[in-house]
């Protein structure tokens, strides 16, 4: 389990940060299908209507949760080239969220709008893209593309257990009828581990960031 920041304040009911990482815990160990105020509640042992009362549904919990991992993005200094520093906060971004792809499941969908997440990626990014010459709407419109890219390259597998997830598609294609799939048939040794290639995903974003300097900076 990770470990909560100020667990109890002295009323004995636990912070925010202390339920966050307690549903974080539960996810990550029991599968986002146990994630429950009560499963929560039981681990910190206070009723589920404590922390019912703290998040104020489940959609706040899972925020609480989303914004506890955002702590964990670096800060970066200001005068850090803005290349350097996209790759930085995105590539960041992304090892948070496959450290933790059963929360990346269940918040998918929703906007990440915690204020630790506006604070150390969504805000800085902007401001740093602003400094480097790119118009308000380039701006926003760069962040986007690398923020859906990055959300995407976590959504579809569990990098967490990367053998589980080449044998499910292993056996899907196995299923295939080769005369209908010939290229997916027929190439499983290529197919196979580009699933669970971290390289795809940063030389994706790196392309992003290559494109973006060339048509903004």
């Amino acid at each position: 389990m990770r470990s909560a920041r100020g667990k109890t304040p002295e009323s004995g009911r636990p912070t925010l940060d202390a339920i966050a990482d307690t549903a974080l815990a539960v996810i990550d160990e029991d599968g986002p299908e146990a994630l429950s105020f009560r499963a929560v509640a039981q681990r910190l042992g206070v009723s589920h209507a404590t922390v019912f009362r703290r998040c104020g549904d489940l959609d706040g919990l899972l925020a609480a949760c989303a914004d506890r991992l955002a702590a964990e993005l670096p800060e970066v200094a200001a005068d850090t080239g803005w290349a350097t520093a996209t790759e930085i906060r995105f590539h960041a971004l992304y090892e948070v969220l496959t450290a933790h792809p059963g929360l990346a499941a269940l918040r998918a969908g929703h906007a990440w709008f915690g204020p630790r997440m506006l604070g150390r990626l969504v805000e800085p990014q902007l401001a740093h893209s602003l400094a480097a010459g790119m118009t308000p709407k380039a701006a926003i419109e760069t962040y986007r593309r690398m923020y859906l890219f990055t959300l995407g390259a976590v959504a579809f597998v569990d990098h967490r257990d990367t053998k589980r997830a080449v044998a499910t598609a292993r056996a899907a294609l196995a299923a295939l009828d080769p005369e209908d799939f010939p290229v997916l048939t027929g190439h499983l040794a290529a197919v196979l581990p580009a699933m669970t290639d971290h390289r795809i995903y940063a030389d994706g974003l790196r392309q992003l960031i290559d494109a973006a300097v060339a048509e903004h900076l």
